[in-house]
């Protein structure tokens, strides 16, 4: 009767059975699969035990008792029932695949390779095998054996869905992202219904620029299951991304109740674009470390350390090659006192074999690839360098690892400059920072203790060099006659309130333009609408492509004005409109984000291009643009102030920055914990 698919029947003959012979191994086994199948878990693990206590020597019971215990989340009681299984009969396959589940899901993930590679020795054809061994390897990082095991599954089932978009979101960690995109789509071509296949895609198409595309992906994703963390937030960026604003409003209203509750709504990078309020961004970062704070086996406490004279600096980073962290901050990794500091790389990103990469290789005085260890192994390989002070250059950004420093990659861990908020984790023990940044009133929105630096936090490079021709007018696109704003931050930074200012200026400087930077061809269109709708013509705004940085820094001299954008301000940009030579005016706010340009324009001693609401804002911009004499002094002083303030003194920079290290350090070493500090 089971055979045929007749479990009622079989269950009713097994209970006869079991009625005349309690004892009948074979009816408690059968009775138990039946019960285990109609989900009464815990009758089938009676029924498995009591087979058991009259015959301890049935592998096949202790098989089954085993996926019974899994089901019930007894995970250790599983593993034994496994292993009493194999030492019965060795060569199961179905027992080993089993185990290394079990072994998988507590941690042990290099044993867990192990069971799957003897049940595919003893089954080659063992697709489920395969596929969990991809999985298993990609979580040590091993990337291309993961490609190599998901496609063994294929090959042995050619409908494996899961399988492609396992090798799809591996050819993504491996930057192959066309490669990845024909995976995700074969997988939804197999089943149209995994949601995880639509997100994966919706990822890749963000890495690739196409943020509708993007979208539409995620919006199929949240259809099939619309409670999947963090997939409101990534629909909503590349909404961002695009400008595609349309009832925006009650999307961002919905990701704020969501943090609110604690849902695993939006990841903080994107609740920096949307939020100006630092309360938010502590109960966003504290939803996204619950993930992260509690590690599977954790490394055990670090003892305390000597004193030594040279202290070790570990820099961790996924963007050592050209981006604007590397870019900030290759000039302080050369300039590094080699009497007092010895400097480390550790990457976790690609290397894409640039010239700033090249650079970096020669400023560290060693660099470590980590990029193909899993979080564990990246914080033992510090551990046993004995890197003194940790640097997170990545915080909650696009590829970042926190689960390295929840390991405790080094005795001190810093929050630094790649992340503009706090980690709101207790294994970050600093974040950099300076009062313009981080004022007496908000230190109970940060976790971790303050090192303020007495200038600007961010660190410049004052051998970025700008192209000698910056291009005419007609070049960029833009008319002969006019003031030129410009915005050079990523659309995601444009929101609605933001723009309705710079529709407001443009109203009343007659004639100019607003030049923005536009990564993909939706920005243009419905930025243009969007003008329209505020009375403003759509041939007033120009689009700036992505360029090589050279030609970038050139390309703001043809700009009369840098307006920043709110809540997320400009950052790298602000640093590099400046170096240009291009005046900036921010509005700063309540959070990290929004004060970065304040505390580069303090720092560059230009206060009077930094408001405090949005009527200064168009106010001081219209006034600007009207005031050629005005504009041209604050010019003069911008290009007089470059090389004599703090901002783009690198050397200076470095000496602050050593003060901070140098001080936490000194606190270690006196057992004390850490503390505010001064540097």
């Amino acid at each position: 009767a089971y055979d045929s698919g007749d479990w009622q029947s079989a269950e009713q003959a097994c209970a006869r059975v079991l009625a005349a012979h309690p004892e009948n191994v074979a009816a408690l086994n059968l009775l138990g699969i039946i019960c285990a199948q109609t989900r009464r878990s815990a009758d089938a693990e009676q029924l498995f035990a009591r087979a058991l206590a009259v015959t301890p020597t049935d592998a096949v019971v202790h098989n089954n008792h085993g996926n019974v215990l899994m089901g019930l989340g007894r995970l250790r009681e599983a593993g034994e029932s496994y292993q009493r299984a194999l030492a019965l009969r060795p060569h199961d396959a179905e027992t080993h695949y089993n185990l290394g589940v079990i072994l998988q899901q507590t941690g042990r993930v290099g044993e867990a390779l192990g069971s799957y590679a003897r049940a595919l020795a003893i089954q080659p054809g063992y697709a489920e095998a395969a596929y969990n061994q991809g999985m298993a390897l990609q979580e040590l990082r091993r990337l291309e054996d993961a490609l190599h095991s998901y496609t063994a599954a294929i090959r042995v089932r050619p409908a494996f869905a899961e399988a492609y978009n396992n090798r799809g979101n591996t050819l993504s960690e491996l930057g192959q992202l066309e490669a990845a995109l024909q995976d995700f789509t074969r997988a939804l071509q197999i089943n149209p219904r995994l949601a995880e296949a639509h997100v994966n895609s919706g990822h890749a198409l963000v890495a690739l620029r196409r943020p509708v595309e993007a979208a539409a992906s995620y919006a199929q994703a949240l259809a099939i299951v619309p409670g999947r963390p963090w997939l409101p937030g990534a629909s909503v960026y590349a909404r961002l991304q695009a400008c595609a604003w349309a009832d925006l409003d009650s999307q961002l209203a919905g990701l704020s109740a969501a943090i609110g509750a604690g849902d695993q709504a939006v990841v903080p990078f994107i609740t920096l674009a949307c939020s100006d309020s630092p309360t938010l961004l502590r109960q966003s970062v504290a939803v996204a470390g619950r993930e992260y704070a509690q590690v599977a086996r954790p490394l055990p406490v670090i003892g305390r350390r000597a004193r030594r004279q040279i202290v070790r600096l570990g820099y961790f980073s996924a963007d050592f090659h050209a981006h604007a962290t590397a870019n900030l901050l290759a000039g302080v990794l050369e300039s590094h006192d080699r009497a007092r500091f010895e400097v480390i790389g550790l990457s976790f990103g690609p290397d894409r074999h640039d010239a700033t990469r090249e650079r970096l290789l020669r400023a560290f005085d060693r660099f470590v690839d980590v990029s193909r260890k899993p979080d564990q192994e990246v914080a033992q390989i510090s551990r046993d360098l004995e890197i003194d002070i940790a640097l997170d250059l990545k915080g909650f950004t696009r590829d970042a690892r926190p689960g390295i420093f929840a390991h405790r990659a080094a005795p001190i861990q810093v929050n630094y400059l790649g992340f503009p908020g706090t980690m709101g984790a207790d294994f970050l023990d600093y974040i950099i920072a300076d009062r313009m940044i981080i004022a007496d009133a908000d230190r109970g929105h940060y976790s971790e203790r303050i090192a303020y630096l007495p200038h600007s936090y961010q660190p410049n490079d004052r051998q970025r060099a700008a192209a000698t021709a910056t291009g005419t007018r007609a070049s960029h696109g833009l008319p002969p006659e006019g003031f030129i704003f410009c915005c050079f931050n990523s659309p995601y930074k444009f929101n609605p309130p933001t723009f309705d200012l710079w529709m407001q200026i443009l109203r009343r400087v007659e004639g100019s333009i607003l030049w923005l930077f536009a990564d993909n061809q939706a920005v243009a269109e419905n930025l243009r609408r969007e003008a329209e709708r505020r009375g403003v013509g759509g041939a007033r705004l120009v689009m700036a492509a992505p360029l090589a940085l050279p030609e970038h820094l050139a390309r703001h001299r043809a700009a009369d004005l840098f307006l920043d954008t709110h809540p997320c301000g400009a950052h790298t940009t602000a640093s590099d409109a400046l170096w240009a030579g291009l005046p900036l005016l921010t509005r700063r706010g309540d959070s990290f984000a929004s004060r970065v340009a304040s505390s580069l324009l303090h720092a560059i001693d230009l206060p009077e291009l930094v408001t405090s609401t949005t009527e200064e804002y168009v106010d001081t911009a219209v006034a600007l643009a009207a005031d050629g004499s005005r504009l041209a002094e604050i010019r003069e002083r911008l290009d007089a102030n470059r090389l004599r303030t703090p901002l783009f003194d690198t050397e200076r920079y470095t000496r602050d920055l050593e003060r901070a290290y140098r001080a936490m350090y000194d606190r270690y070493q006196q057992g004390l914990d850490p503390a505010d500090l001064m540097a």
